[in-house]
């Protein structure tokens, strides 16, 4: 086998900690208020995970911020839509 047929790093990590971006996807972050919690955070990113063309969501609660990864620019009344479906309110975009 070819050294670099392998997506793992000399390491053993088959990822670099999320920093991977696929060519042409874009990646947006929300704040959300109301998150205090790992299942807060577990309904958010599953609601939003819902979304056609997202590809990855991570939230913390901790700092109401929502990174959201998909193929495409999200509709934010979508994502709206997906954080009061999970019983949160979505502020907008993160600064």
């Amino acid at each position: 086998m070819a050294e670099n047929s392998s997506c793992c790093t000399p390491e053993g990590s088959c990822h670099s900690g999320g920093t991977d971006v696929q060519v042409g996807e874009v990646t947006t972050t929300y704040r959300v208020t109301g998150m205090t919690c790992g299942h807060c955070e577990g309904a958010v990113r599953s609601e939003i995970g819902e979304l056609a063309g997202v590809s990855s969501v991570q939230a913390v609660a901790a700092t109401g911020l929502v990174t959201v990864t998909s193929k495409a620019p999200l509709d934010e009344d979508a994502v709206r839509a997906a954080v009061d479906e999970a019983g949160y309110e979505l502020v907008g975009q993160a600064a």
